[in-house]
């Protein structure tokens, strides 16, 4: 990563923080310690400034969101697959119940070839990023589909303080460049920039990734008036070694970075254009977003290896071709009444809808198709209306009360037409938040809220299994409903001291699943998810800053016939760690992260292992040039990034297979150095 935040410091023309941080003459606190009493509808919600987010050591940029207190990150496939994502008793396999923004476009794409909310963050270079925004839970009106769990919103860059070019090497053939400047162009500023990024990895099977991203932004405006336009592009191709049997490891038949399948990997690109707009009318403030873009995926993975097809192997493709578009615009009538007392009230319209024309399920050897799944052309259509009405009764008491219904069109014309189908569907879910205080520098959040995730198009459909044609199948629900609520604290202990607590349940309908080297949705039971949250953030100058999160959580199926333990939730996760560094000098980071033992199968026989790693940083800033060198995996722990237990076969191994669990390692301590000039 590149540490070159100073060079990226956004000129913000809203107030007096749009100047390098250390050239303040009062602490200006930012980021996660920031006062937000008086703001914040939940103790769960928060901010993360530019500053937080690239003073962090990271091996993949989808850490990023690590930031979001109690969410852990990681990887079981090669760098162009989008991660893992484990938040709130969730394994969110790669972004189902977790909404992902940047700057109101959502990054989570329905009805995708290898998974419903499948949220791919590559295309997201971490320099342009301006700051995240997040919130747990279904609380927030302005919050639909896929957002139960949570959601977190990238904001980015409207100009760069000076222009800058980063070169970062590393062990294992890493190599990433990347550069930006602002200009002046016309009323406004044009920033951009671009980054290519090549990584072979500690494989034995060499993970030749590489990834090439763009961005160009004209913004115009200041305060709440304001407009942009922006442009992203990104492609990417990469080779995988995937999750591998721990069978196959401990007998010496392969290196734990070893491989089974040499041709699993991908290629996916994506680009965008977007628009943000902002008016205020008197009390009356005017908000708009719009974006269209095109996206594309093929996918060859091997789970199973020889287990379905002893002769050609178990390899599949995936493939995902589409075009997205939609919209937001709100208005907040700001100074109203509600029974004499002060009201804001907010009106707002969305719409999201994804033309796919070429989503495909086939079985391969050697990335070559050798027998169709299925093909299906897909739409999904989605458009809501919401409203809200946040009340400040008295002193100790402000309200947020609200509802929101979605409309949904599904339409899928498959390759059988039995599988093809097409529906209306919909939903309402109200929210009410209580904020009492403060007190003391306190405030306590009560907050309900019902909450939806809609589910792949195809599974509403599909009455026979694509993989025979004869195998009935019975179709899933449209929306499935869930509902969640919060009780929690914030504390100022003062200007540069936060700490937060939350106590949270939410209870989900059922746990629908597609399922993509079978082609079809599989329904789950419902279930309970509940946990606590702590949060202590300190930043008491320019220079230094410590933070301190834990997570625990708990998730079990309501039918327990074959246990009750949900696989893969996360019940203890640790992070934190300190930052320290003035406008020159030296500068440096360490953090650490925990995430427990999880169970594997329903019944907890079978359990993950724990992982702990810790990231470190130390750097020098002067004048034009800052260098910095990042140790990665400080210990060189033999942890797992993921582990599944499911049946698999290697050659020579029974017809039926073999129960095992099946990993994929975190890489051993590398090290990376980066060179930043700026002007």
């Amino acid at each position: 990563m590149s540490s070159a935040q100073d060079a990226l410091q956004d000129v913000d023309p809203e107030a007096d923080e749009g100047v390098a941080l250390g050239a303040l003459d009062a602490l200006v606190v930012t980021g996660k310690a920031e006062n937000l009493l008086g703001e914040a509808l939940a103790a769960s919600k928060g901010q993360s400034d530019r500053q937080e987010l690239l003073d962090r050591p990271y091996l993949r940029r989808g850490e990023l969101l690590e930031v979001v207190p109690g969410m852990v990150v990681t990887q079981h496939a090669g760098g162009g697959k989008a991660n893992q994502y484990f938040v709130r008793g969730y394994n969110l396999d790669h972004g189902t119940d977790f909404g992902i923004f940047v700057d109101g476009m959502p990054a989570n794409y329905r009805a995708h070839g290898h998974g419903q909310g499948y949220a791919d963050l590559n295309f997201l270079v971490p320099e342009f990023v301006e700051r995240l925004d997040y919130e747990k839970g279904p609380y927030d009106v302005a919050q639909g589909d896929l957002t139960t769990a949570g959601s977190a919103e990238f904001s980015l860059v409207n100009a760069l303080q000076r222009g800058f070019a980063t070169v970062t090497v590393g062990e294992d053939d890493y190599f990433r460049a990347v550069m930006g400047d602002s200009v002046a162009l016309g009323n406004g500023t044009l920033t951009y920039g671009g980054e290519a990024t090549y990584y072979d990895g500690p494989w034995l099977l060499e993970q030749d990734f590489h990834r090439y991203n763009g961005m160009l932004r004209w913004a115009t405006g200041e305060g709440e008036d304001f407009f942009n336009v922006t442009l992203l592009g990104y492609e990417a191709a990469w080779t995988s070694s995937d999750q591998i049997p721990e069978r196959a490891i401990s007998s010496g038949q392969i290196d734990r970075y070893g491989y089974i399948d040499p041709t699993n990997g991908g290629e996916s690109q994506r680009y965008s254009l977007s628009m943000n707009w902002g008016k205020r009318e008197g009390d009356v403030l005017w908000k708009a977003n719009a974006y269209a873009g095109y996206y594309d995926l093929d996918l060859y993975s091997n789970f199973t290896y020889f287990l379905d097809d002893p002769v050609n192997g178990d390899q599949f493709r995936q493939s995902d071709q589409r075009v997205f578009f939609g919209g937001e615009v709100t208005a907040t009538f700001e100074n109203r009444s509600l029974f004499d007392a002060p009201t804001d009230y907010v009106l707002g319209f969305q719409s999201r809808n994804d033309v796919i024309w070429d989503l495909e399920l086939a079985r391969t050897r050697n990335r070559a198709d050798i027998r169709p799944i299925r093909e299906d052309d897909v739409f999904t259509g989605n458009y809501s209306v919401f409203a809200g009405a946040e009340t400040k009764w008295n002193d100790w008491l402000r309200t947020e009360a609200g509802v929101r219904a979605d409309l949904f069109y599904f339409d899928v014309d498959s390759d059988d037409p039995r599988n093809s189908g097409n529906e209306f569907d919909a939903i309402a879910v109200p929210k009410l938040n209580f904020i009492f205080g403060p007190w003391a520098n306190t405030e306590y959040y009560f907050n309900f809220g019902g909450g939806f995730h809609s589910n792949d198009a195809r599974g509403l459909f599909t009455t026979v299994d694509p993989n025979d044609g004869i195998t009935p199948v019975a179709p899933v629900d449209a929306l499935v409903r869930t509902w969640g609520t919060e009780i929690g604290t914030r504390s100022q202990w003062s200007d540069c001291f936060t700490t937060t607590a939350a106590l949270w349940y939410i209870y989900s309908e059922s746990e629908l699943l597609y399922v993509g080297d079978a082609g079809n949705v599989e329904a789950g039971p419902s279930t309970d998810r509940y946990g606590i949250e702590l949060a202590a953030y300190w930043r008491p100058n320019d220079w230094f800053g410590f933070d301190a999160e834990i997570a625990l959580s708990e998730g079990r199926y309501t039918d327990t016939s074959e246990g009750p333990w949900i696989e893969n939730q996360v019940p203890l996760i640790i992070s934190s760690g300190f930052t320290f560094g003035d406008e020159h000098g030296f500068y440096g980071a360490l953090r650490g992260r925990f995430f427990s033992e999880r169970p594997l199968t329903a019944d907890k026989s079978i359990e993950s292992d724990n992982s702990f790693q810790v990231n470190a940083r130390i750097g020098y800033r002067w004048e034009n040039w800052d260098v910095a060198l990042d140790v990665l995996n400080l210990f060189d722990r033999d942890d797992n990034d993921i582990e599944y237990y499911y049946t698999s076969r290697l050659p020579g191994e029974a017809a039926a297979g073999i129960d095992d669990v099946h990993l994929h390692p975190t890489e051993p301590r590398t090290i990376r150095a980066s060179v930043t000039y700026y002007w």
